[in-house]
């Protein structure tokens, strides 16, 4: 494998896909960044709706830093969560989309946590990645990547066992699993700004 999963991004002009607009949108006031698991990325903001926007890929604009290590989250040193963190759990297919999802979130006061693939010889205590032990609200990025993942399979029925709260952001035409069929689920294929508003609602109530 490559050392990024997405190809070079070398456009003059940046694009990324909107959730709120439901399009493709120039980038505004384009930022080069890197996810936690040390992937180049840019973010900026909608023309349109002044929403974030998040495009996976490199840029002549990451060529002066430094790529930072994949953040550590089973160390001793790691920072405990709060208790009302939520955990989102997603495909890696669905990142650029997760990633604009917990921004929202994080400017609407909810603190979140990002899915984490741990490689295949890391074994957490348990069995189970210390930040699904600490967060007690769980966001499924429900699309059919996610449906098929197994690492997000594992963080709900996690979630599932313990009794914690598990909300649905539907990102595609997919059902979800039987077993957390009843979870609440919210249809961001449509009217985003209200989907948003009702999911965190169910977070925070």
């Amino acid at each position: 494998m490559s050392d990024y999963d997405y190809d070079d991004v070398d456009d003059d002009v940046l694009e990324a896909y909107c959730v709120r607009c439901r399009k493709t949108v120039e980038i505004e006031d384009p930022v080069p960044v890197w996810t936690r698991r040390g992937m180049p990325a840019t973010r900026g903001d909608c023309p349109e709706c002044g929403g974030a926007v998040f495009r996976m890929g490199r840029t002549a604009a990451h060529n002066s830093q430094a790529r930072p290590a994949a953040v550590e989250v089973g160390g001793r040193t790691r920072a405990k969560l709060s208790q009302d963190t939520a955990y989102i759990a997603f495909a890696e297919a669905d990142t650029a989309l997760a990633e604009q999802l917990a921004d929202d979130l994080q400017k609407a006061g909810i603190a979140t946590w990002l899915h984490e693939s741990a490689p295949d010889d890391v074994q957490w205590a348990g069995g189970v990645h210390p930040a699904l032990k600490e967060c007690v609200r769980l966001v499924v990025v429900l699309s059919p990547a996610g449906v098929a993942d197994a690492g997000v399979e594992a963080a709900w029925r996690f979630f599932k066992e313990k009794g914690k709260r598990i909300v649905l952001a539907q990102l595609s035409p997919v059902e979800p699993p039987d077993a957390i069929r009843r979870s609440p689920r919210f249809d961001f294929t449509g009217d985003y700004k209200t989907a948003f508003r009702q999911m965190v609602g169910a977070l925070a109530g």
